[in-house]
């Protein structure tokens, strides 16, 4: 198996589907602080006058930002990309 573009967007695309799985109420609540809460998720702007442009939770709190921008944005291309990567794997091997 050679290193290739191809095998590169294919390891790429396997890690936005990793992210796109994740569960928020199990996996984010957990990372956020979320505890048992209710429906507190521990996102910067959700309870109270926190500006969103502001780091105010840190490194860790723009990953989950990123994390949960990628589930939103990412829903509708990844069945799109997921199609055709596997359209190659099986016409190419």
């Amino acid at each position: 198996m050679g290193f290739t573009l191809y095998s590169l967007i294919e390891a790429a695309l396997l890690c936005v589907n990793a992210i796109a799985i994740l569960n928020e109420q199990r996996f984010l609540s957990r990372l956020s602080g979320g505890g048992s809460g209710g429906n507190r998720q521990g996102y910067p702007g959700v309870g109270g006058y926190v500006d969103d442009y502001q780091n105010v939770g840190g490194t860790k709190q723009q990953l989950l930002n990123l994390i949960r921008s990628v589930r939103t944005v990412m829903r509708v291309p990844l069945i799109a990309f997921n199609i055709v990567t596997i359209i190659f794997l099986i016409l190419f091997g």
